[in-house]
Order: structure tokens, then C-alpha cells, then sequence
């Protein structure tokens, strides 16, 4: 006798001030949960359909939502349970509060929430994978607290091997790589380009936008003007492009902990303040040098960390070996186990 796959369904948020990692983790958990057998949807909202549209497999079913208003999402997910028949709900969204996890816990049985801000939940889980939190943050959850728990695709635990012994061997700075998340949050990606041009030299940047960034034309622009700078769009290669760079320029969302996975040296940009805390932790433990967007002479002062970094082989050395103790790429299995139940 066989068992009915568990059916997994997730409730996310995205758009130009949030971005799309939140987008990105759930699909990575989806599919470490189609791994071990289970069933996902994700309710397809105007501000998450297009990062289904570039990122998901046609394995991945979508439910149509009407709105990110939290009220509306609630009722798009209450109606999804039923209508789908989920027996898991998977929440990534700041806007959800305690009550309304608990009107959808309440209908599918199961729920899981995802956060970085410490606050309450309604969930038979609490997934938080920033460096030095505890299950004593969320008292009364059974929390998954912690790097170990990062969801990160397979692609990039595929490649941690070569990349690592890679750094080992070629601490130089060759070829560079700017991500500052898919929407590009007040355009920030060209800033960063503008201010690091005068001290790149003849080094090649991999610039990594969504096809809804705010700030792509621009990007595009000064690609088109400057031949050091390869522009891609909703890539599928982020794996590749974080393993080939030497040193990489990101913001502090959820992409941080891809590139600890490859060991690759980073600045990372504080872009919004729940970034702050992990991004700051990460620069304790010597994994990362963290500047803050918001700071008046951030331009200048990632322009200088920069220009140092790239003749610094010993500390690009550090930040590697740092960076990648943090996180070895399993952790979405180690999440899609507790789910699910099984080693």
C-alpha cells in the first residue's frame, strides 16, 4: 500500500523594495521537498509570478493569488488549501502576522514560516538561517535555527568542491561579480558599478539583474560603454558565475550564504535593516566585509575596501576559508527531512 505525497503549498512575497529572494529559498525547499516525493504549488501572485516565470520548473504548479496585501494573501492561501487539498503551508512573508498563520495553519494541518526578524508565529516550524540565532528567538516554536539550515540550491553544493580548491590555489582577483538582488533596489547595482569602474582595472564583472530590476537600463547603459562589464538577466547560471568570480560585490539578502557555500570573498551591502544583524555577524566571523548602503560615504568606501581587497591575497585567503565554514549547501535536504519526516 503506498502512501498520498504530502502537498506542499507556499505563500511568498516579492516586488521592488522586497526583492525575490524570498521567492528563490521557497523554490529551492520545493524542490528538496519533489526530492523526497511531496507536491508543490506556490499561489502566484502579480509580484511572485514573474520569478516562477524565470526560475520554476514546470513542475511546480501555480496557484493564481489576486495581491501581496496580507489579508488578501491570507485569503488566496485559505482558498488554495482548500482547493488543493495542501497538508503543508510554507510561509515567506513579512506581512503575515501570527493570527493569520494560524487561520491557515488551522486548514492545512502543517505550517512552516521563514523569517530573519524574530518575531511570532503560528507554525509547527520556524525556519531562521542567520548566523548566531537559536530557538530560544522564537519561544514556543520549534525552530531550525541557523547556516545549517540556509536553503541553497544543488547547483552550488555541486560546485563547492572545484571552487574551493580553486581559492586555495588562486587567491588573485581576476574576474568580479556584482549581484545586488534580482529588483535591484533603488538601483543600486549601477551605483556600485560607478563606484568600483575607476579602480577595477583591466578585471571582467559578471552583473546579475532580474528583467524587472529598476535599474537595468541604466546597467545596461554603462555595459554597453564600458567592455569589462557582461550583463545577465534572470540567469540560470548563478551557480557558475559565483564559482568562475574571485571576489564578488552582493547585498545581504539570502544570496549571501550562496556565496559562502563556494568560499567566494565578498563585500556585502547593507540594503535593508533586517540585513543588518547577519550581515555584521558574517563580518565578526571574518567571513565578509559588510558596508552599509545607507551610508553617505558608502561609495567611497567601497570603492577603497574594494581596490585593497584585490591586491590582498592573504585576506582573500581568510574570507574564503571563513566564509565557506559557514555553509556547506545541504541545508534545504536538512529542511525537506524535517518536513517530511526520514534521515
Amino acid at each position: 500500500m503506498t502512501s498520498t505525497p504530502q502537498r506542499v503549498l507556499f505563500l511568498c512575497n516579492a516586488g521592488p523594495s522586497v526583492g525575490g529572494g524570498h521567492v528563490m529559498r521557497c523554490l529551492t525547499l520545493a524542490g528538496a521537498l519533489k526530492q523526497r516525493g511531496a507536491s508543490c504549488a506556490f499561489v502566484a501572485s502579480p509580484e511572485v509570478s514573474p520569478f516562477l516565470a524565470a526560475f520554476a520548473g514546470p513542475e511546480i504548479e501555480r496557484l493564481r493569488g489576486t495581491g501581496e496585501e496580507a489579508e488578501t494573501l491570507t485569503r488566496d492561501g485559505l482558498l488554495a488549501i482548500a482547493d488543493w487539498d495542501a497538508s503543508w503551508v510554507v510561509v515567506d512573508h513579512y506581512g503575515l502576522a501570527a493570527g493569520q498563520e494560524a487561520r491557515l495553519r488551522g486548514l492545512a494541518g502543517r505550517l512552516l514560516a521563514m523569517d530573519d526578524l524574530k518575531r511570532p508565529h503560528d507554525a509547527d516550524l520556524v525556519l531562521d538561517s542567520n548566523l548566531g540565532r537559536s530557538g530560544e528567538d522564537y519561544p514556543g516554536a520549534v525552530v531550525l535555527a541557523g547556516p545549517d539550515y540556509t536553503l541553497i540550491r544543488p547547483a552550488f553544493r555541486d560546485l563547492r568542491d572545484v571552487s574551493l580548491m580553486r581559492r586555495a590555489s588562486q587567491p588573485d582577483v581576476s574576474r568580479v561579480l556584482v549581484a545586488m538582488g534580482l529588483t535591484d533596489v533603488d538601483g543600486i547595482t549601477a551605483r556600485v558599478l560607478e563606484a568600483i569602474q575607476p579602480v577595477l582595472g583591466e578585471r571582467q564583472v559578471d552583473v546579475v539583474l532580474g528583467g524587472s530590476a529598476a535599474g537595468l537600463d541604466r546597467v545596461l547603459k554603462l555595459a554597453e560603454a564600458d567592455r569589462r562589464l557582461e550583463v545577465h538577466v534572470d540567469t540560470r547560471a548563478m551557480s557558475a558565475l559565483t564559482a568562475a568570480a574571485d571576489l564578488a560585490v552582493g547585498a545581504g539578502g539570502s544570496s549571501t550564504w550562496e556565496r559562502c557555500c563556494l568560499g567566494l570573498p565578498s563585500i556585502t551591502a547593507i540594503l535593508a535593516e533586517n540585513q543588518r544583524a547577519n550581515a555584521q555577524a558574517m563580518e565578526a566571523a571574518g567571513a565578509t566585509v559588510a558596508l552599509d548602503a545607507a551610508d553617505p560615504l558608502f561609495d567611497s568606501r567601497l570603492a577603497s575596501v574594494f581596490k585593497a581587497l584585490c591586491s590582498d591575497a592573504k585576506r582573500l585567503t581568510e574570507l574564503s576559508f571563513h566564509a565557506a565554514l559557514l555553509c556547506d549547501g545541504t541545508g534545504a535536504e536538512k529542511v525537506a527531512a524535517k518536513m517530511l519526516g526520514g534521515r
